[in-house]
């Protein structure tokens, strides 16, 4: 049994395409399963969602599954990432911009949506994934944590109690997400959690696309946590001559 785990690609379409040419360079995979954050941030939103609907339909929707991510929402809904508002005025014009940048960057994400790609958006919000490996046991996949696309329970650094308290009302043994963009591989009392980091935002990888290769063998699980590099500066080229309304904020976030 051989599972591909990727997400959090955020419109980085030549992340994209790195990481899947590195997964069609590992081989055949039972299943191929995308954790959410498709579109959102990055110059090439609708171009994303159409390689993840070829890719669909190249190996059909029982071996690939799409889920939806917290930004996804905000596409489809008009949310935006929610922030502590400052206490000191000396705080405020960092709290500001960051919100007058995401929104300057999600209307124009969202003005290159079609109908065809606000409809998939919609579809997998809230979704989870889950399959019985014959041997070992069940894995489910969520965004997030379990019930709540938002939440930062799952990260490298986050507690036993916080990380266990955000898996109390699930059943299984390895649970799959992505969100923070922080690659991990981790025992979490009787789970293992596994997040593939990010395809197009990494923060502990930037400028390298990341996924992971989960191959089960008489039972047991082994993990690949990959890297993948793709031209960083060539993609930023791109987006600029496209129209894309805060360079400067974008690059910051890719960690270049």
């Amino acid at each position: 049994m051989r599972l591909a785990i990727f997400g959090d690609i955020h419109g980085n379409l030549p992340a994209l395409e790195a990481a899947l040419a590195d997964i069609q360079r590992a081989g055949a995979f039972d299943l191929v399963w995308c954790l959410g954050d498709l579109a959102a941030l990055g110059g090439q939103p609708r171009q994303c969602i159409e390689r993840l609907l070829a890719l669909r339909d190249q190996l059909g929707e029982d071996k690939f599954a799409i889920i939806g991510g917290n930004t996804d929402r905000y596409l489809v809904t008009g949310e935006r990432f929610p922030m502590t508002p400052p206490e000191e005025e000396a705080e405020y014009a960092a709290y500001r911009d960051n919100i007058l940048n995401m929104s300057a960057v999600c209307e124009w994400n969202m003005a290159q949506l079609t109908w065809d790609d606000f409809q998939l958006l919609s579809k997998i919000l809230g979704r989870e994934l889950r399959h019985r490996v014959a041997g070992y046991g069940t894995v489910i996949a969520f965004h997030a944590i379990p019930g709540d696309d938002e939440a930062m329970s799952l990260r490298p650094d986050s507690s036993e109690e916080e990380a266990t308290d955000a898996l109390l009302d699930r059943q299984g043994r390895l649970a799959l997400c992505g969100h923070t963009h922080l690659a991990m591989d981790r025992e979490i009392g009787r789970w293992r959690v596994i997040n593939p980091g990010s395809i197009g935002l990494s923060a502990g990888n930037p400028g390298l696309a990341e996924w992971a290769l989960l191959e089960w063998r008489e039972g047991a699980l082994e993990a690949q946590l990959r890297t993948v590099p793709y031209d960083v500066e060539a993609a930023l080229r791109g987006w600029d001559a496209m129209g894309y309304p805060r360079m400067d904020w974008i690059r910051g976030r890719m960690g270049v």
